[in-house]
This record gives C-alpha cells, structure tokens and sequence, in this order.
C-alpha cells in the first residue's frame, strides 16, 4: 500500500507539472471543437488565431482559465491511471519481469481499462473545466457569464442536476480516456520495450523522448473524434438532466457528420497533437526522472 501511494504522488507531481505548461493547447483545443456546432459558421481559424483571439478579447491568463480543476482531474486520472496499469500489467495480466516483454494483445486491455476506470472516477473535474474554458466563448459573443469559477459550476451543476449531473458526459468521457490510454501507456510501454530490445539504447531520457513522441502521436489520432464527442456532450445546455442537443454519443456523432462533415471529428487535431507531444514528453521525462531519484525504478 505504501509503494503504491508513493507511485500516485509521483504520478501526481508529474501531470501537474505537464498541465501547466501545455494548458493553454488545451484551451484552444476546446474552443476549436465547439465552434461551429451544428452549424456552419466558425469563430476562430486555427490554433495560433484561435489562442491570439483569446488573449485580445479576454486578457493573456485566461488562456489558463479552467486550469485548476484541470490539475485536480490530473490528481485523480494520471494518478488513477498510471497505478492501475501498473497494477494490471504486473499482476494480473503478468509482464515478463525477467525479459521486460509484455505482449501488445495483453498491453491493449489493460490501458483501455486503466483509462476508463481512471476517467470514470474524474469525470466531474474533466466537467468542470470543460464548462468553465468555454465560458470565455461567451464574452467574445457579448452574452453574459453563467458560472464565476470552480465552486460556483460544481454549486449549480448540483442544483440543477443534482449529484448523477457531476457525471454528466461520463459514457463518451470514459470511450475518449480508454482510447486515448491504448494510444498513450500502451504505446509508450510497448514502443520502450521494443526500444530497449532492438536497439542499443538505455532506459534513459533519449529512450524515454522516442517514446513518448510516438504515444503522443498516435493518442492524437485515436484521441481526438472521441474527445470532439466527449466535449460537445459535456457543453450542450441540460435540462431535467437531459441534454437538449444530443441524445448519446452515437447521436452526437451523426449530427455531427451531417451538419459538419467527417473532418469535424478530428477539429482540434493540431492543438490536441500539439499539446499531447510536449505533455506527453514532458510527463514521461519526469515521471521517469522522479521515479529513478525516489528509489522506484523506471516504469
């Protein structure tokens, strides 16, 4: 239990210092796949424009607006995430200790599973701040701001919903963290391993880097039409509980072809990518980093 715990907080020091440095991708991100939502007209033309019209109309921080939820969802997911892998890949699904070899057909259901479950249990901290970065939307709309910060989301998010309204999106949230897990801890761990077997390298930092691109890459492309859905599910108006512009991931997912066009699935791919390579990278870097200075070993 004490080895486990002293895991999670090294999970936890890592996300947090990956968040905050590629949070304001995350904002563009949002902002880019909301837009235009069942309709044609767009506000925003690319990541760059996208982040320079956040910064004129609303004031350079608030490319961090929505950053401490997102920190607090990291606390629970990463630290979720990164333990009940490790957890399933030792001893349930039993990695080879003495080759270090953990087979991909063994490596694809146990990063759905770490992520889905880790997602599952964050799901209202991912709400939150999906909610509160698509508020600043409205002021460049001229409309008046509904929520004023963390507490007052969660505050009206349990008057009008009740407690079941915190896990608003949950189904569509958890599909977009087990796929994005495939193409993140299983590609990391899969590509590292492969890394170390065939090739001359260590497990150092240059190892640690090749991986960490390649998982970040990959969980992009599988990542992001999960997480358009995952977003406009969360965002769209709720009324007795009920969301008044989709009725399921399924039909998020068919409106959205329809009035959009299948590119719109991958709308915020480049900020998405963009944010997934550094913070995979620098995640994976001190994760890795922390764990050999703790006295843990490599991951």
């Amino acid at each position: 239990m004490e080895d486990f715990l002293w895991k999670y907080l090294l999970t936890i020091m890592a996300a947090g210092v990956s968040e905050t440095v590629t949070f304001p991708l995350d904002l563009t991100k949002t902002r880019l796949q909301i837009q235009g939502e069942l309709q044609k007209t767009t506000a925003y033309k690319g990541m760059l424009r996208t982040a320079y019209e956040i910064v004129r109309g609303e004031g350079f921080f608030k490319l961090w607006k929505g950053l401490q939820p997102a920190v607090v969802r990291h606390a629970v997911y990463s630290g979720c995430r990164m333990s009940f892998y490790e957890i399933l890949r030792d001893s349930v699904f039993k990695k080879d200790s003495t080759t270090g070899k953990f087979p991909l057909w063994k490596a694809i259901p146990t990063g759905m599973i770490a992520g889905a479950s880790a997602q599952f249990l964050a799901s209202p901290t991912d709400l939150v701040k999906i909610i509160l970065q698509a508020e600043g939307k409205k002021v460049l709309e001229g409309k008046p701001i509904k929520y004023k910060g963390s507490i007052d989301v969660l505050r009206i998010i349990l008057k009008e919903d009740g407690f079941r309204g915190l896990w608003r999106g949950w189904i569509p949230n958890c599909q977009r963290a087990a796929i994005v897990c495939l193409g993140d801890l299983t590609t990391y761990d899969t590509a590292k391993q492969s890394i170390l077997r065939n090739t001359s390298l260590k497990d150092n930092a240059i190892t640690h880097s090749l991986s960490s691109f390649t998982s970040g890459l990959v969980s992009a492309i599988l990542g992001t039409p999960a997480d358009v859905m995952k977003t406009r599910m969360m965002n769209q108006p709720y009324i007795n509980g009920r969301g008044t512009l989709y009725s399921s991931t399924f039909d998020c997912l068919l409106k959205t072809v329809k009035a959009e066009g299948v590119p719109a699935l991958w709308k915020g791919f480049v900020p998405t990518w963009s944010r997934m390579a550094p913070w995979s990278l620098t995640f994976w870097l001190v994760y890795e980093e922390i764990r050999v200075i703790a006295g843990v070993g490599n991951f």
